[in-house]
């Protein structure tokens, strides 16, 4: 089971790594644009431009902070750890849904099954963390059992 863990893991880094080389590349993209931008003899449009660039840099400095935080939690899992009861890193196996327990990295597949990485701070999470096998909720009128916890 560990080495699901660690797929499930890996896949969620990589997502990570993904966002930030593409924020990182838009910040480039945009600096370098703002450097190109030649001042006219329309001086607003010149100042229009550069502010619409800098808006542009710091969207993606957000982003780009975002995916900092996400790799920051992601850090914090130890794949092969297992307990009993659903935690940051925790694998969860229910009736309707797997999770991993990570970041919201969104449908993973490994070895054609699918597994949803969702953030301990969503609904879904939130009733998660802290719960052991065997027990059940309801959201969304969806009705869950917790099948196994790893």
């Amino acid at each position: 089971m560990s080495e699901l863990k660690l797929e499930l893991y890996n896949q969620c880094l990589d997502y990570v790594q993904k966002c930030m080389a593409a924020a990182k590349l838009a910040i480039d993209e945009a600096q370098k644009a703002s450097g190109d931008d030649t001042k006219s003899s329309a001086g607003d449009k010149y100042e229009t431009g550069r502010e619409m660039m800098q808006q542009e840099t710091d969207r993606n400095m957000m982003q780009l902070n975002e995916a900092n935080k996400l790799k920051v939690i992601l850090n914090k899992i130890n794949p092969n750890s297992l307990s009993g009861i659903i935690e940051t890193g925790s694998l969860v196996i229910t009736d309707n849904a797997n999770f991993y327990i990570a970041v919201s990295a969104g449908r993973l597949t490994v070895k054609g099954d699918t597994y949803f990485a969702i953030s301990p701070a969503s609904p879904i999470g939130l009733r998660l963390i802290g719960e052991k096998a065997g027990h059940e909720f309801k959201l969304n009128n969806k009705h869950y059992l917790i099948k196994k916890v790893f």
